[in-house]
């Protein structure tokens, strides 16, 4: 009972509970959806006993991961596993190529079944980056922080897997600071590689004294190195991703009252209204209001290639539809009390990139959209939807905070 008093311990729990989050998401999707057929009075249990699958499954697969851990060698490719996951992370999304014919079933155990199959093969970077996260924390605990974060984090993932990823959609900080992480363990792992920390291992290789000041340099370092990585190959993705730009003429800024056609991203927030408001008035104070045109836009975040090989493409397109009517629904609202006439649109990608080649596509000669307030170099350091609409977009781009 002692580790329960230990900081290096709850830390340690903190981190694999991140872990599990961040990386746990397509995992939650997968079990909604292999779930969704089932009766109402099923429902529950198909989540209950696929998820008792997946976490038994989980831990049986980090034990052994652990027990890897202790061969030379490996802590330097798990090292390595835990910086490409990390940089992942942080990179533009693309939705899966193809997808599987499997749909939700309608039969209990079928639901279970695919629960459990799909946690398996997509748990490889769940394992390296928690089993990395418990044998890095120094506690001599290993086994109990796997079970204990692993149990906290599972039922998040399930009932709260929604909130979960609204809040990252809505703060990219989130993420960022998750492929950070992962850098963070991946350099106190590899500095802690038997061939560095054993004088009797491989003779031949500098050895490291293993100290808090060196775990600290190299967790920073591993850090750091991840966000540099994943942000230089994000801005190359994105600028890869630029729409090229219409042969028509410049358009004029808003506040000129010269914009035609407009674009309206919203994502459910507080700050979308506000940018669904600002609309509103820029079509009030046209002197010919009727003649601009509105195309009102939500997009989702596409779920990644593993999701797309256990879903059927409908499943999928039905599981992006509700989550876009679900936040243009407020939006929706305001336009139609003011009156202001509109086209709705569904997109699924990476959303800054996705906006702009959709006004691009659209014909709009405006871009409106909420944000949080970040300053620019914030904005670009820790990511940001506007700003990467803004380096995207070939048309002026409206910020409302």
């Amino acid at each position: 009972m002692d580790m329960l008093t230990s900081v290096e311990f709850w830390i340690a729990v903190g981190q694999i509970i991140m872990i599990d989050i961040l990386l746990g998401g397509d995992n939650a999707v997968v079990i909604a959806l292999a779930c969704r057929k089932l009766p109402a009075e099923q429902r529950r249990l198909g989540i209950l006993w696929g998820t008792a699958g997946a976490i038994a499954l989980r831990v049986v697969l980090i034990f052994f991961a652990l027990q890897l851990l202790a061969i030379p060698f490996l802590k330097i490719v798990g090292a390595l596993l835990l910086v490409w996951i990390g940089v992942k992370l942080l990179l533009p999304e693309h939705e899966g190529e193809g997808h599987a014919s499997i749909e939700g079933s309608d039969r209990l155990w079928g639901a279970v079944k695919t629960v459990i199959v799909a946690d398996f093969v997509m748990s490889v970077d769940n394992v390296i980056a928690i089993a990395g996260a418990a044998e890095s924390s120094g506690t001599g605990h290993g086994m109990a922080l796997v079970i204990f974060g692993v149990l906290v984090s599972i039922p998040i993932i399930v009932w709260g897997s929604q909130l979960v990823l609204k809040l990252m959609d809505r703060y990219p900080v989130i993420i960022t600071a998750g492929g950070m992480l992962l850098g963070w363990i991946a350099g106190t792992m590899a500095v802690s590689d038997l061939v560095f920390a054993d004088p009797n291992s491989f003779p031949g290789f500098p050895k490291l004294a293993q100290s808090d000041a060196l775990r600290l340099g190299a967790g920073v370092a591993g850090a750091l190195l991840v966000l540099a990585i994943g942000r230089l190959w994000g801005a190359r993705a994105a600028k890869a991703a630029r729409p090229a730009a219409a042969p028509a003429q410049p358009a004029a800024p808003a506040s000129q009252g010269m914009a035609r056609c407009v674009l309206l991203a919203v994502d459910g927030s507080e700050q979308s209204l506000r940018a669904a408001q600002r609309v509103i008035d820029l079509r009030r104070s046209l002197l010919d209001a009727a003649g601009m045109q509105v195309h009102l836009l939500n997009v989702q975040r596409p779920v990644s290639r593993d999701v797309a090989s256990f879903v059927a493409s409908q499943s999928l397109d039905e599981y992006h539809r509700e989550r876009s009517e679900a936040a243009l629904a407020a939006s929706r609202t305001a336009l139609d009390g003011a009156g202001v006439s509109y086209t709705a649109h569904q997109r699924v990608g990476s959303p800054g990139p996705t906006i702009a080649e959709a006004a691009a596509s659209l014909g709009c000669d405006l871009i409106v959209m909420g944000a949080r307030g970040l300053g620019s170099n914030t904005a670009a350091l820790l990511g940001s939807v506007a700003h990467s609409a803004i380096e995207a977009a070939t048309v002026p781009v409206l910020v409302v905070k």
